[in-house]
Order: C-alpha cells, then structure tokens, then sequence
C-alpha cells in the first residue's frame, strides 16, 4: 500500500527550534496531523482488532475496562393470557473485566540528519512507527484470541501431532462454522470471518478452486463492502489474510544445533531425560517444550546434560528430541481464527489510545540541541468474551519447514 501524506504548510508555522522558548513545542495542528497519519499508518495492520467489540479508553477509570456479555434469553414458549400483563425478562448481562497495559517506542534523530536529509524525517519516521505501533497492537489482541478453548486440529487431536500433510480443508472450515451456528453465535455482516495466513491460505485457495467452492472478491455483488485484509469466501465464511496470524514454531533447543538426541533409552517411562548432540547452558530451556518420544513435554528444570520434564516419556536410546512448540518434528503450525460476533473486546486506537509524541532539538539532557525524538504510546488490552463465538483450526502448509514462529 503507497501511503502518500499531503502537508499544509499553514499546519507548521509555529517556530520549533528554540530551546525553552515559546514555539517549542508542536502546534495543535501540527499534533493532530502527526497523530492521524500514526493512525492512519497504524490501522492498516490492525486485522484482528476489527471484528472485536470495541471500547474507547475512558479518562480517569484507572486500569480497569469494562466489557459486556449478554445473554441469550429464552424461548418464550407460555401463551399469553388475554387481558393479562405477562411477567417479562430480564437481561442477564455478564461484566468481563480487563486490566489495560500502556506500550511505546520512540527513535531519536540527530540534528545533523535534520538539516541534511531530503525528506521530511517526522513524517518518514511517523510511517515506520505507525506501521510498528499497528503490528505490536494487533499481536496484543491476536495472542488473546488464539488462547480460547474452541479448537480443530488437522487430522489430529495435538498441535504437537500435527505433519507437514495436515493441511486446511473444506471440511475444517464448514465444521468450525457448524460449531458456531450450533452456538447460536451471531455472524458478522451476514457472514462468519475467518483470519488466515498467506501460506495456508494458498491451501486453502487450490482444494477450494478444485472443489469449485472460492468467491474472489472482485466477483463480490457488493465489493464496496469488504473487510480489511479480506480475499474471498467460502459459503457463509468470509477470508481475512494477513501475515500476523499465528505460527507456534520453537526454537533451537542447543546453542549448535536445532535438535538433541536421547542418551539412553527410556522404556519404563520417565520425567528425567539424559541427552546429547548439543551444546545447552543450566536451565536455558526451562519453560520451552519439547518432543520426546512423539510426547510434548514442558521443561521444568535442565542441566548441561539433562532434562526435567512435566510429563513422563518413553523413547529409544539416540531417539530425536524436537522443540514442542510447533507440531511433528519441530515445523511450524498456523492458527486460523473462526469468529462470530462479539466473541472478544478490545480497546480503540482513536480517542486517546495511540497516541503520537515528538520532542523537538533540546529536550531532556540535551544542552547543545543535538537530539529530537518521534514516538508513540497507547493503552491498550483485549478480552475473550464469549469462548462458543470462536474456533481455532490449528494446521501445517507446505511452508511449515521454514517458517519462523511470531
């Protein structure tokens, strides 16, 4: 996407280069131009935030935000007596708390930079920022998301079970719709929204062309109306894509290598594990998971020399221990993220949210005005509401092998 900013000049007549003086600091229209093309920037990479129920920042609430889940009412199955008032309902209505969490970067740019670069370096560092402030926000939400309890496997019952074959199907897809139909769970715009990365997209995309099944968007009655990300659909699921979906990968168990090999088999079943074929300091794979025998197992404790698992294992002498993050051997496994309505909140970006901060020549520490700085903070925080409105489909693609975890 070209992102193209147009300046009023009007907006930067205020002087800004004098250390303690009136004008050193933006003006107010130079603030709001800066802030909207950080959000500008920032949206664009905001996939997951858009389907969640969204909830500005109130001032003076502490830390604390407030969402709510309402709850189906009932049939209403007694007849009504003529003449006679019935009882009513009431709303059961649930308040799911979250604890907000303020996150930021800045870059500092030196005076020489400033009066030698062509271009406006405010408005090329805002695009850097922007582009940073919208992925590090839409991760906070999709690592919400991706914990809920709703989940498919791929011709499997464990992500560490998960093979280079086990791809995304049709039949994954109309069944996580299934589950929310049954659920009751209310659609978006007419349609369920699936979020999918670019390679299991790709798998997705072949099986559903051969199957006859794939509605690019251009072919969309209304194409006006279209998600953020989006590229087609399938049924009553629309597509949203986009290379922030999740990817559980682990990384290298040794400090020379990506594998260790049990030393001595374990037959009667253990929580110890002695192994070799890698270099690993005391306790630096404490918290990882590995694959032990086809079991994962989480790492409580390591030496130079052995394992302490969570689980007892069984393996053969010299058999291979893989990371456990990912699936079978180590690769990579994708999520993709069915949702309903109202399955999350989260936290809006405009209204104080994300916010753009520059201090010109001189601030701080700063006596021979050598230094400025362009940033950014925002609050944020994201909830799962209602676990039924979403279902994860965990599965590999044919890049799984070389992808890295994110």
């Amino acid at each position: 996407m070209k992102f193209e900013t147009k300046l009023n000049l009007q907006l930067f007549d205020t002087q800004t280069t004098l250390l303690n003086a009136a004008g050193n600091d933006l003006s107010p229209e130079m603030k709001t131009f800066y802030d909207m093309a950080l959000i500008d920037m920032a949206e664009p990479n905001l996939v997951h935030d858009q389907f969640g129920q969204k909830r500005p920042i109130p001032k003076n609430g502490g830390k604390s935000i407030e969402f709510r889940k309402f709850s189906a009412l009932p049939k209403a199955l007694k007849a009504i007596t003529e003449g006679v008032t019935p009882a009513g309902n009431k709303l059961n209505v649930t308040a799911i708390t979250a604890q907000v969490a303020q996150y930021g970067d800045f870059v500092q740019q030196s005076d020489v930079l400033e009066l030698t670069a062509i271009d406006n370096t405010v408005v090329e560092a805002t695009k850097l920022l922007g582009a940073q402030a919208g992925r590090t926000l839409d991760t906070i939400t999709r690592n919400e998301i991706v914990g809920g309890t709703n989940v498919l496997y791929a011709s499997g019952t464990t992500r560490g079970g998960l093979g280079e074959s086990n791809l995304i199907s049709l039949d994954l897809i109309f069944k996580a719709a299934a589950i929310l139909k049954a659920a009751n769970a209310p659609q978006i715009d007419g349609s369920y929204v699936a979020i999918i990365h670019p390679h299991v997209a790709k798998d997705l995309m072949v099986a559903a062309k051969d199957a006859g099944s794939w509605v690019d968007i251009n072919k969309y009655a209304n194409p006006e109306a279209i998600f953020n990300g989006e590229i087609g659909k399938i049924g009553g699921v629309r597509f949203v894509e986009t290379t922030e979906a999740k990817i559980w990968q682990g990384a290298d168990l040794a400090q020379d290598g990506r594998t260790l090999t049990v030393n001595g088999a374990i037959s009667s079943g253990s929580k110890s594990v002695t192994f070799d074929g890698g270099t690993v300091a005391a306790n630096a794979l404490v918290g990882r998971y590995v694959l032990v025998g086809g079991t994962r197992a989480k790492v409580t404790a390591n030496t130079t020399s052995t394992l302490t698992l969570d689980t007892n294992v069984t393996a053969e002498d010299n058999a291979v221990i893989y990371p456990g993050e990912g699936g079978a051997g180590g690769i990579g496994v994708y999520a993709t993220m069915v949702l309903g309505a109202n399955a999350y909140g989260v936290t809006e970006v405009t209204g104080g949210g994300l916010q753009h901060i520059v201090k010109q020549l001189g601030y701080g520490d700063d006596p021979l005005n050598q230094r400025s700085s362009v940033g950014w903070k925002a609050i944020k925080t994201a909830k799962r509401l209602v676990e039924e409105y979403m279902v994860r489909i965990e599965t590999c693609s044919s890049f799984s092998k070389d992808v890295e975890a994110n």
